[in-house]
């Protein structure tokens, strides 16, 4: 039986993820600071309250998991306007969490235009949506990207396209070639249906796939 422990898993891709990851027969670790709100009741299911900032909280979340997902979002338009450093600074301290406590598996969420991604999305994005609205949230990714490539962990970065609340379907792009990379549109469910996926296939170990429908 694998345990995931899945970080930031109140909303978003993060609880999609939580119910993907029980669904396939997984133990879930789900860590949040409102961990409590999440309304699963499973007797897998291990909700823990806890601060992807806080350096005890994670190293306390860690031991016995097998494989860590990490999925965060910005918590307000501030964050979004005026940047944040949750990004960079959280896979900061899981990544130095982890080489103490392992696990040594870290499957982590950033989005299409992060990274080696920039410029490669489509004219609208590239040229208008991401220098007005999220060049600054962008570049903490990056960061995080940075710190988790140059790690030493078994890790596998995730680019979504732009996120739907639809239903989960299973059909997907995994666009994992730099050429092929495009803009487009994914449900956080299906989003999380790959994450999962991840849990136990060992093939994109080390790559960058974006995501879309």
């Amino acid at each position: 039986m694998t345990t995931v422990l899945i970080i930031g898993a109140s909303k978003g891709i993060g609880l999609e993820t939580v119910k993907a990851a029980l669904a396939a027969g997984h133990d879930v670790r789900a860590f949040s600071r409102s961990a409590a709100s999440i309304a699963i009741e499973n007797p897998r299911l291990q909700k823990i309250a806890g601060d992807a900032l806080s350096k005890p909280d994670i190293a306390a979340a860690l031991p016995g998991a097998d494989v860590v997902i990490q999925s965060l979002g910005v918590a307000s338009a501030q964050e979004l306007i005026f940047g944040t450093t949750l990004f960079s600074k959280s896979t900061e301290l899981l990544i130095e969490a982890m080489a103490v406590s392992g696990p040594r598996r870290l499957i982590a969420v950033t989005g299409a235009g992060a990274g080696n991604s920039r410029g490669r999305i489509g004219f609208l994005y590239d040229s208008v949506m991401f220098p007005l609205l999220l060049q600054r949230v962008y570049s903490d990714k990056d960061i995080a990207e940075h710190s988790i490539q140059k790690s030493g962990l078994e890790w596998t970065i995730v680019r979504p396209g732009g996120l739907t609340n639809r239903p989960v379907t299973g059909r997907y792009h995994v666009l994992t070639d730099m050429k092929d990379w495009r803009g487009g549109f994914i449900s956080r469910a299906d989003v999380a249906d790959f994450l999962v996926k991840q849990v136990t296939d060992r093939s994109l170990i080390g790559a960058t796939p974006l995501l879309i429908s």
